[in-house]
């Protein structure tokens, strides 16, 4: 997943050239006192789709209450929901699509590999670790051990790390762990530390994504905060909601580290007012949206023009 093809590429420049900000923004020096808009994905309870830098719907998948997904470079588009997930192509044809094994059982990522494996997770009384072929034949199981029975809060979004291991948030151990192809937790980043408030501050760790830097960023959703943690498991970065002057962070679910510095977050309990934000190093928030619930999404372009490369989501 390294560059948009031409058509896609088009697609997005093309969609977002005809587009008047209707987004909040604010003009932060990192982009040159100009005006931001974004395209972007939303997989959440009232919409799954993509949004225009009108702020308008560009593409709609017509079932909402999705948890996670990604627009391909080929733009497909890639979709979980706690059920299924789905892959559609340019004519909005499913060309993949695997079902959870058991009727209790909960899907919570959807991530395409660069192998061309999909990377699924499924909790239940065996929680595990997927990659499936396009055909949908299984190739790499990994169990899980998020430390609970409670299907729904065993895990989140996880993701594969350049090494072939695996970072996978579990919200009720109070940890993010990195697993070994063959199941074994080698690092753990613990959400429960007394500097962010213990236990009792309910840091359930949702998304973990590994940086270029080596560093972890982490939403902590009912503890409404998100970290950022050297390998040693160190907090270096945090933003709460003392940064801010209403309580910007509702539940915060999803997240994408952008090329410029600035970090996405979706504060998906926030049932009026931001729903979708990005601040910068120095917690400014430059951008943010208001109309659809976001439970996670990824920012395809910033006015007119397509991010680049493999999203930090």
């Amino acid at each position: 997943m390294k560059i948009f093809n031409a058509r896609f590429t088009f697609f997005l420049a093309a969609l977002a050239i005809v587009c008047i900000a209707a987004v909040s923004f604010r003009k932060p020096l990192g982009y040159k006192n100009k005006k931001i808009s974004h395209m972007f994905f939303i997989a959440g309870p009232d919409f799954t789709g993509i949004i225009g830098e009108n702020g308008e719907i560009s593409w709609n998948s017509g079932k909402p209450g999705a948890r996670d997904g990604f627009v391909l470079p080929n733009g497909h588009v890639l979709i979980c929901w706690a059920d299924e997930v789905k892959e559609y192509d340019n004519d909005k044809k499913v060309v993949f699509n695997y079902k959870k094994s058991a009727p209790a059982n909960e899907l919570g990522t959807a991530v395409r590999l660069e192998n061309g494996n999909t990377l699924i997770t499924e909790s239940g009384k065996e929680p595990r670790l997927l990659e499936l072929d396009q055909q949908g034949i299984i190739k790499a199981w990994i169990p899980l051990l998020p430390e609970t029975d409670n299907v729904h809060m065993q895990t989140r979004m996880a993701r594969k790390l350049p090494s072939g291991n695996y970072i996978v948030p579990h919200l009720l151990a109070f940890k993010v762990k990195e697993y070994t192809p063959e199941g074994k937790v080698i690092k753990t980043f613990n959400t429960d530390l007394p500097a962010l408030g213990g236990r009792a501050s309910e840091n359930w760790p949702f998304t973990a994504i590994r940086l270029k830097n080596g560093n972890t960023l982490i939403t902590l959703t009912h503890g409404n905060k998100v970290v950022e943690m050297n390998p040693d498991g160190q907090v270096v970065w945090e933003l709460s909601n003392d940064d801010f002057q209403t309580k910007v962070l509702q539940d915060p679910c999803g997240a994408q580290r952008l090329p410029n510095g600035n970090t996405a977050i979706a504060s998906y309990g926030a049932n009026e007012g931001i729903r979708l934000f990005e601040i910068d190093r120095k917690k400014k928030i430059v951008w943010s949206y208001k109309r659809y619930r976001v439970h996670d999404f990824q920012i395809l372009t910033t006015n007119g023009k397509p991010i680049k490369g493999n999203p930090l989501k």
